[in-house]
């Protein structure tokens, strides 16, 4: 073989093999490209929706009265047990007044002595054998001993406690042998009226200014008579099973904290719920015909937050193409959106994580409520 067979041979090969594989790409016009990928899609529906955010909470009675000692003594009996239900009234403890009812004695005798000197000055005023100016004074020392008395029998009625107000025996600090006093710091015990319960929670100032203006009415008072109800999760977690409706919001900025408190009312006719118990206040926020995403078709990037829309390109072939959005609000599962999309696009809903800009894609057609079936009840 001569040098220029040798020299040709192998560019002939090379023709040979690029002519084939040419032959062949015009018959699969896939061979060199990328695969389109097939991808759940939807179109961005407008719904109203209900967000929730959570708020630690404590809670009691209507009215929860302290029990106190109005004279000085040893308690001699205690008639109720904690967490005993009592009626306005009834009898709680006795205070020993055995020194009383003496003092009580000596003192309703000299009323009575009293009486006798003004029976006996009487007439003899009326017939001016001496001065009215003695019965008078007879009379005022009657009047003394009278307030006297009154005032010893008043103590004595003291040494039975009762309870003011309908309602449940708190802790009982104090027992039988006790010596008590109108200046003891801890009271005997705590009544409370548990029928309904109070709430209390705090909102920092940028939060209470977004809920009040949020809030429809006019007037302070008509925005918090037209609040949605309230719900309350108790501590082990289950939420109680009636809404609270928030009844007052203070007018004030706690200095310390920097928060507004606001007061929920509870109906407790159960009797479950009880002063001192602590949980999670969820206030609702509701957004009427907003667009609305499932989060699980956005991702982020350099702490902005995208979705993939789908579109045509050059040669109209389906390509994924990213949009940045801004959110206003989220549930457990969708994001509400602020601006960056339009009612009807078609944004992809799952494996947003595979895709880059351009990255061909076959969209599937996907009903909303499916990929968002965790907080269908979070529609209204």
């Amino acid at each position: 073989m001569n040098t220029i067979t040798k020299n040709i041979l192998p560019l002939l090969v090379l023709f040979l093999v690029t002519s084939c594989g040419n032959d062949q790409a015009s018959k699969n016009p896939m061979v060199g490209q990328q695969r389109a990928m097939p991808l759940p899609v939807i179109e961005v529906p407008t719904k109203t929706v209900t967000t929730y955010k959570d708020y630690p909470t404590r809670l009691e009675g209507v009215i929860n009265s302290e029990v106190r000692a109005k004279i000085s003594g040893y308690i001699t009996d205690v008639l109720v047990d904690e967490g005993q239900k009592v009626r306005k009234g009834q009898t709680l403890f006795k205070i020993e007044t055995q020194s009383m009812n003496q003092d009580a004695a000596a003192a309703k005798a000299n009323v009575n002595a009293a009486q006798v000197e003004v029976d006996k000055l009487k007439p003899l005023v009326e017939k001016n054998i001496i001065s009215a100016v003695q019965l008078e004074t007879a009379k005022a020392k009657l009047q003394q001993a009278k307030s006297n008395y009154n005032s010893i029998a008043s103590n004595i009625g003291y040494g039975t406690i009762k309870s003011p107000v309908d309602g449940y025996v708190g802790e009982i600090r104090l027992r039988k042998g006790s010596l008590v006093s109108p200046s003891t710091q801890i009271p005997l015990t705590t009544v409370s009226d548990i029928s309904n319960v109070f709430a209390y929670f705090s909102m920092n100032e940028s939060e209470y200014i977004d809920f009040i203006q949020n809030a429809k009415g006019d007037s302070k008072e008509d925005k918090i008579k037209n609040l949605s109800e309230v719900t309350l999760v108790l501590a082990n977690g289950t939420e109680y099973s009636k809404k609270g409706k928030i009844e007052t919001i203070n007018s004030q900025v706690n200095m310390k904290t920097g928060t507004i408190s606001f007061r929920a009312l509870f109906d407790n006719a159960n009797g479950i719920l009880n002063s001192g118990n602590s949980g999670t206040i969820k206030v609702p926020t509701v957004f009427e015909n907003v667009l609305v995403i499932p989060q699980s078709a956005t991702f982020e990037n350099q702490n902005s937050r995208f979705v993939y829309t789908v579109k045509k390109d050059s040669t109209d072939a389906m390509i994924a193409s990213s949009r940045a959005i801004s959110i206003k609000g989220k549930t457990d599962n969708l994001f509400i959106i602020d601006s960056g999309l339009e009612e009807g696009e078609t944004v992809i809903v799952t494996g947003v994580g595979k895709l880059r800009e351009g990255t061909p894609v076959q969209p599937q057609k996907t009903d909303f409520d499916s990929v968002t079936e965790p907080i269908k009840a979070e529609f209204q």
